[in-house]
């Protein structure tokens, strides 16, 4: 039996976590995930590169600041540090001083965001699967660490035929033109070593940066150096709970941190108006956020942003909107696998208090209790849309995060990657009843 002092740190990781469940998506695994079987190696381990979703890797920083939130923050260091995650920064001080050094900074003329004055961002590890297997050092949040595994227990070898990709999230792919040069120039390194075209896996929010990477590629390259795409939980046409976060944003019931506090986190992401609803998702009479004065449509994005006085917001979405909006088929073949039959929030009902105080009701549809399946589902447009295979499978039951670690994705990937293409329509994850395709 585990003593309280053990159990406590776990906890403690698993709560201070939550809120960022609203930020776009839910990326973290719990703690301590799942063990995988070992199971017998097999003849062949094609390269696979893995790109995580939003918050899914880890971020380090170094600061020099001309001044500060609170005297109590750090003004200088002469190392880099854990900037996503490490447990001081959601101190009662520390979430001030973390908030300070992880934001950024929107220039509308150059219409670019920038690091907080004094402050340096890198992403360790690109190539290695560390940070995207664990987002701390103490490796107590896990993300793909499942998955990592159960690819090692059959013949895979970390950062050699398995690879992570990680990139800065906060920033859309249209800034973030070096980690694009770097994850092209990883796939033709696994091509050339392995004389092998190579898989790309990704993850929510990462599964746009598969696809905005892939449209920017020709087609002779594609053919050459890429085997397929797999794709998991991706929000193809926007999630609705970033219209939550950004408005009044989410704690998730952390009583240290509240929601307007962690707002000012959640609003500062360049990616987060990225995610937003598109019009190829929902009528353009739907509504997303019900006040008693106005009822927020895809066609009132504008008057969104002036009535919670976040501005920038709506030149971060006009920047950021077209970029994979228009979901031009990828040209490789395509495994897109998601979870459905779950209760998830598609209009969100303030009262008087809105922005600055939580919905008090909710209109619920299908989803996997984040991204709702109409969104998930729009892959199946790439049907006939090129050449290349479309594989679609529903995960019924399946929530948003636990498809990066649930058994039974994690043996449909490996029967992917040792060619066997054919796949269900749909399994149940509470009965394990599988449709299979034709």
């Amino acid at each position: 039996m585990c003593s309280l002092v053990q159990i406590w740190p776990s906890v403690t990781f698993v709560l201070l976590l939550g809120f960022h469940h609203a930020s776009c998506f839910w990326i973290l695994n719990v703690v301590f995930p799942p063990e995988t079987k070992v199971q017998a190696p097999g003849n062949s381990t094609p390269p696979l590169i893995i790109v995580p979703g939003n918050l899914g890797n880890r971020l380090e920083a170094k600061i020099d600041k001309p001044h500060l939130v609170h005297w109590m923050c750090y003004r200088k260091t002469d190392h880099w540090f854990p900037l996503w995650i490490d447990l001081n920064m959601f101190m009662p001080i520390g979430v001030d001083c973390w908030i300070d050094n992880i934001r950024l900074v929107y220039n509308r003329t150059t219409r670019q965001s920038f690091n907080s004055p004094g402050v340096q961002v890198r992403v360790p590890g690109f190539g290695q699967t560390y940070p995207i297997e664990f987002l701390d050092n103490n490796k107590l949040a896990g993300y793909f660490h499942s998955m990592v595994q159960h690819l090692v227990n059959i013949g895979y070898k970390r950062n050699e035929t398995i690879r992570g990709a990680p990139y800065d999230w906060r920033l859309t792919p249209n800034q973030n033109a070096e980690y694009l040069m770097k994850l092209k120039e990883l796939v033709e390194e696994m091509y050339n070593q392995y004389l092998q075209p190579v898989y790309l896996l990704g993850h929510s929010m990462g599964c746009h940066y598969v696809l905005y990477f892939l449209n920017s590629q020709p087609q002779a390259w594609k053919d050459k150096y890429i085997r397929g795409f797999i794709s998991l939980a991706a929000p193809w046409g926007g999630a609705i709970k970033v219209l939550r976060v950004m408005a009044s944003g989410e704690n998730d019931g952390i009583p240290m941190i509240s929601n307007i506090k962690i707002r000012e986190e959640q609003r500062m992401a360049a990616t987060n108006p990225w995610m937003l609803p598109t019009e190829k998702t929902w009528p353009k009479d739907h509504v997303f956020l019900s006040t008693p004065t106005f009822n927020y449509t895809y066609q009132d994005y504008r008057r969104y942003f002036t009535d919670i006085d976040f501005e920038d917001g709506w030149y971060m979405w006009e920047d950021s909107k077209n970029l994979t909006s228009e979901l031009h088929p990828p040209g490789v073949e395509v495994w897109c696998m998601y979870g459905v039959g779950i209760p998830t929030a598609v209009t969100q009902i303030y009262d008087e208090q809105y922005p600055n105080a939580d919905p008090i009701d909710f209109v619920y549809d299908d989803g996997d209790d984040t991204v709702d399946s109409r969104s998930m589902s729009l892959c199946r447009r790439w049907v006939g849309q090129q050449n290349k295979p479309v594989h679609v499978t529903e995960y019924r039951g399946l929530p948003h995060l636990d498809i990066v670690f649930n058994e039974k994705v994690l043996i449909q990937i490996q029967k992917i990657l040792e060619g066997i293409s054919e796949t269900p329509k749909e399994v149940d994850i509470r009965s394990g009843q599988n449709k299979t395709s034709v």
